[in-house]
């Protein structure tokens, strides 16, 4: 990625600690718990491995095209559970995301001055526009809402973001975003805030 090395290594530790979270989190709950825990771990690692800074490790070509596949596949299997709330329709914008950036920087994707390996080049910007538009403000709105349900009630910022202390005790409110649906205490809210955060920063660098 774009980027200090020290940035992206920062960036690397906290969403391979939030899969890590996620991963534990898979032993234990129901079954539809235990899946949502299961995708949120592979959004983790996988955004723990793409955030990985270019100028230490510069992955293989072909990573590119498994992710593509592998997010793919979660973002099909996010589909089929869209019905069930809000959450899964997070997952489902969160996995098309990582297969736009796989996309988006794979080598020769923006042609001679662009993203290959990593995004490493310094030349034009990879993606579309609009679309990394779109999804910068779909995160921005994800983040600020997330982080109010971790705000006490009273507080500016918990007004301003529809986060209530009520919010986090009973796993928040659904909503457009869906930010604290599907269950979780503090922490599991916590690690969703983190890697909300972290995709933010990803697509800033596109």
């Amino acid at each position: 990625m774009h980027g200090g090395v020290l940035a992206g290594w920062l960036m690397v530790a906290l969403c391979a600690v939030s899969g890590a979270y996620c991963l534990l989190r898979t032993r234990t709950g129901t079954p539809q718990e235990r899946g949502t825990a299961r995708g949120e771990a592979l959004m983790g690692f996988g955004m723990a491995a793409m955030a990985l800074p270019a100028a230490v490790l510069t992955l293989p070509e072909g990573t590119w095209a498994v992710y593509g596949v592998v997010f793919g596949a979660a973002a099909l299997r996010a589909l089929r559970s869209a019905r069930r709330g809000a959450h899964h329709l997070h997952h489902l914008v969160g996995s098309l995301a990582m297969v736009y950036m796989a996309v988006a920087m794979a080598p020769g994707a923006a042609g001679a001055g662009g993203h290959a390996g990593h995004g490493a080049a310094a030349g034009g910007a990879g993606g579309v526009p609009l679309l990394t538009g779109v999804l910068l403000l779909y995160y921005a709105l994800y983040v600020l809402r997330s982080a109010g349900h971790l705000v006490p009630a009273g507080t500016g910022v918990a007004s301003f973001a529809g986060g209530s202390a009520e919010g986090v005790v009973r796993g928040g409110g659904g909503g457009v975003m869906g930010g604290a649906a599907g269950g979780g205490n503090e922490l599991t809210m916590a690690c969703r805030l983190t890697m909300g955060i972290a995709m933010l920063a990803m697509l800033l660098t596109l």
